[in-house]
């Protein structure tokens, strides 16, 4: 079990579905004390898909993955005794008293904090002989419950309060719905996930693998650089197009700069920091202030704004071990990032901007996406609340102008400004956040950047942070996994494999492999001794878009036999007529036509 970095967060709406969820955290809190009469209870909320408890077994052997079954077989006993869910209040003090005299320590030191917050009661729910420290809400009696909506499904590792300084927890899942074929749907959906994880697929396909002498760092293998590459070449094209320049800075910087941007006050613990020559340094974990080094390097006038500066940095930032998820949550990435140094009046403009090239670039790869505005955090935050007030006006302006809906999440922007979200959704309807768009007038006043007006006076420029990528890496896994490693042609890392029927017609499948080579398709060819079908099933698992292969009468005609992925095949065709098949198949944009924004020159 890998220790979970963070508690889960309970979904915002207590309708219907919530009741269900949490109170079947209290009956499988109450099947486990049943089997550990000795556990010690931490927190057990409902979360999105179902619900969880956290438990610290002490002395006694933990619960394990064995124990799933008997877990939910005493939950289903437990519901056909139609408990009765059941609410009082207690003062606080009175509920402290309590819970310490069951020895509850997690429940006491939580107890705690509310008293410290200022609340005078806490209330408990009691159904059966099962009695929590809880604010509700739940169902009237375990018989609402029905037996078949739910299934006890895996533990993990959990530290209290995500703490990992605090005590390990053992936390067993459940997942719950409201009727037992939104269960068995869920289920389905989730096994053909587990079929596309990205780190099984791209194990198959060779892409990136990992190793505990860099933990949390990808090592990208040829087909992994190839397909990365594509993005990367599908990116600057496209921003290039959009009026972007593109620039390179240092991975290490001296402290001084991490206080004038404030990471090292607001983001040290996410940091890796060392000394060079007796001065303290950092790895980059983000690419801006850098980009500020570069923009105040020279004079700017208002006729050179906005000012579009793309940067692909490879940053480091420190994850927690029980964090790190393959692709998803790494600890070395690629950030497609770009900063937008522009006036005030630019501002929904340019933020509209960004959103219509974010919207290109999903739609290239068939990624529904939904927007979110992040607003000030509670703490840890710089610039005055005027700057958030006018930064946040101004995303807000500039979605309103976009014309699509858009949720508000209070209190999650970055420390330094706003910022817009965009949820994606992938082939089995999941959500990935990925780009951001991040409105700052902190930072532009920390680091004094500065345009010359119409009026010849000094202005202060605003910036746009942006990543719509996101992580170039954890995006690669969400595409592996939304394409099932069947990539678009233009993404393939081979496009297409030259398979000779027998060893005789090896030289004629080069020259076939050399020409597509020179037409800049990335191809190989298999000329192992083996049967043609077992060269077939060998190259499933790398998802080619074309298998071309070469008997005796495609090699003294000059053709190859193309096999489609999904075992389509074509009718013989000479190589000239092959590549120019294949020649729109290898352009992102083929079909579309992206809109081109030249860039401003003073």
């Amino acid at each position: 079990m890998s220790p979970e970095a963070v508690r889960e967060k309970a979904p915002k709406v207590k309708d219907d579905l919530y009741k269900i969820r949490h109170s079947l955290a209290h009956v499988l809190a109450q099947a486990v004390l049943q089997m550990r009469p000795n556990a010690k209870l931490a927190f057990g909320p409902p979360i999105d898909n179902g619900f969880y408890y956290d438990f610290d077994f002490g002395d006694e052997e933990a619960l394990g993955e064995e124990d799933l079954p008997e877990i939910q077989k005493r939950m289903r006993a437990i519901l056909k005794e139609n408990q009765q869910f059941e609410k009082r209040v207690l003062p606080v003090d009175e509920a402290l008293e309590y819970l310490t005299g069951r020895g509850e320590v997690y429940k006491v030191e939580h107890c705690q904090r509310l008293k410290e917050a200022g609340n005078a009661e806490v209330s408990f729910y009691t159904n059966g002989p099962f009695d929590d420290l809880c604010e509700g809400p739940h169902v009237e009696k375990t018989r609402d419950l029905k037996p078949n909506i739910f299934k006890i499904d895996r533990t993990s590792g959990a530290y209290w309060l995500g703490d990992s300084s605090r005590p390990s927890l053992t936390r067993i899942y459940g997942v719950a719905f409201a009727t037992k074929e939104e269960l068995n749907d869920y289920l389905f959906w989730r096994a053909e996930a587990e079929k596309r994880d990205h780190r099984v697929v791209g194990k198959q396909m060779g892409l990136f693998s990992f190793h505990d002498e860099a933990r949390g760092n990808p090592f990208y293998l040829p087909h992994g650089v190839a397909v990365k590459d594509a993005l990367l070449d599908f990116w600057k094209r496209l921003h290039r197009m959009r009026g972007y320049v593109f620039i390179e800075t240092p991975t290490i910087l001296d402290r001084k700069l991490w206080e004038t941007s404030g990471h090292w006050f607001n983001y040290r613990e996410n940091m890796y920091t060392l000394q060079i020559d007796e001065e303290d340094c950092a790895v980059k974990p983000m690419n801006c202030p850098g980009g500020m080094l570069v923009y105040n390097e020279s004079p700017k006038s208002f006729r050179e704004l906005p000012l579009r500066v793309g940067e692909l940095g490879h940053v480091h930032r420190h994850e927690m071990s029980g964090a790190l998820d393959g692709l998803r949550r790494v600890r070395a990435f690629t950030q497609d990032d770009a900063h937008i140094f522009m006036t005030p009046e630019q501002i929904t403009d340019e933020i509209v901007g960004v959103i219509d090239l974010a919207d290109t670039i999903y739609s290239v790869f068939g990624l529904e996406y939904e927007l979110c505005l992040s607003t000030k955090p509670e703490e840890k935050t710089i610039g005055s609340d005027e700057m958030w007030e006018k930064a946040t006006d101004g995303l807000r302006g500039a979605l309103d102008r976009w014309g699509k809906p858009y949720e508000v999440d209070e209190g999650a922007g970055a420390f330094y400004g706003p910022k817009i979200d965009f949820m994606l959704r992938d082939a089995l309807n999941r959500k990935h956040q990925c780009g951001t768009i991040q409105l700052d007038m902190a930072l532009p006043e920390r680091f004094d950047l500065t345009y010359i007006g119409p009026d010849n006076a000094s202005h202060r420029a605003v910036m746009v942070h942006r990543a719509l990528y996101g992580s170039i890496d954890r995006f690669l896994g969400i595409l592996i996994e939304h394409f099932a490693g069947a990539f678009p042609v233009w993404l393939a890392p081979i496009q297409a494999r030259v398979l000779p029927i027998t060893d005789e017609l090896n030289d004629y499948a080069q020259e076939v492999a050399t020409k597509l080579l020179e037409a800049g398709f990335r191809v190989d060819l298999n000329t192992k001794s083996d049967k043609i079908n077992r060269k077939i099933r060998d190259a499933a698992p790398m998802h080619i878009p074309y298998l071309l292969v070469v008997g005796k009468r495609e090699a003294e005609e000059g053709k190859v036999a193309p096999r489609l992925r999904g075992n389509e095949q074509l009718d013989p065709l000479s190589v000239e007529d092959l590549i120019e098949r294949m020649r729109p198949e290898n352009d992102p944009f083929h079909g579309t036509t992206p809109r081109w924004f030249p860039p401003k020159i003073d």
